[in-house]
């Protein structure tokens, strides 16, 4: 059996039909989002609509991440929870706001926050940013003991997650952790679109391989799109698809 674990889409179209191209080419038997569906990118409606449509053609589950939660509760201001400290990423959630549908907002809403599920003789658990909270970060190179600390109340032999934009894999014991990276803003050094596809063939048995997958797509059309979008900052949101310097835009 294999699964494809994607997360943070972010608005990002031109990545995600990239991404399914390739997922088509490899028998994948059932796809999981872990959430961050279309703020900050250049076609949030677009890729909404693209993702509803996936869930009516194939097998797929999808989590609510911390951008999904904050197109839903933020009021714009700095002092609510759900508003970005980032100025420019408060704007992207603010234009989100104003060009999602009813419906696709309703869609967000209803999303679960994390997703446990028996594959074979594996139990796997997705989330967005740690088993503790969706805007937690699984970050490369941190202390193992850190990493166990964020996930000691789950039994899962596998954890998946995403948030950071920045794959990774921690063997923990008898868990995996595994940080599938971002679809549609990556903040690798090579901003290829990145997700993850667990091979595990044998249902019985509790041997199974991680592939993390970067996939090349149309970074130039995307930027060009995103920089177009009328609110302060989608220029510099933009220039981080071709090259993210920083997490976040300044």
């Amino acid at each position: 059996m294999k699964i494809a674990v994607l997360s943070d889409i972010h608005g990002n179209l031109d990545a995600l039909q990239a991404v399914l191209i390739d997922i088509k080419s490899l028998d994948i038997n059932k796809i999981f989002i872990c959430g961050d569906l279309a703020v900050a990118g250049p076609e949030p409606v677009e890729t909404v609509d693209y993702i509803i449509e996936l869930t009516k053609k194939y097998d797929v589950t999808i989590i609510q991440g911390n951008t999904d939660e904050m197109v839903i509760k933020s009021t714009g201001s700095p002092e609510d929870k759900y508003t970005p400290p980032n100025k420019i990423m408060a704007e992207a959630v603010k234009y989100a706001q104003k060009v999602l549908r009813a419906d696709q907002k309703e869609f967000l809403m209803e999303l679960p926050e994390t997703y446990s599920e028996k594959i074979g003789n594996l139990s796997v658990i997705f989330v967005h940013g740690s088993p503790r909270r969706n805007n937690e970060d699984i970050l490369p190179d941190m202390p193992l003991e850190k990493v166990k600390e964020m996930i000691e109340s789950t039994k899962e032999n596998i954890i998946f997650c995403g948030h950071t934009h920045l794959p990774v894999i921690y063997h923990i014991g008898k868990q995996t952790v595994v940080n599938v990276g971002s679809v549609g803003r990556p903040f690798t050094e090579k901003p290829k679109a990145c997700y993850t596809v667990l091979d595990y063939p044998d249902l019985s048995g509790s041997k199974f391989v991680i592939d993390q997958r970067f996939i090349a797509y149309d970074q130039e059309s995307a930027a060009n799109k995103l920089s177009k979008l009328p609110f302060k900052g989608s220029d510099k949101l933009a220039k981080m698809l071709i090259k993210a310097i920083s997490r976040y835009p300044e």
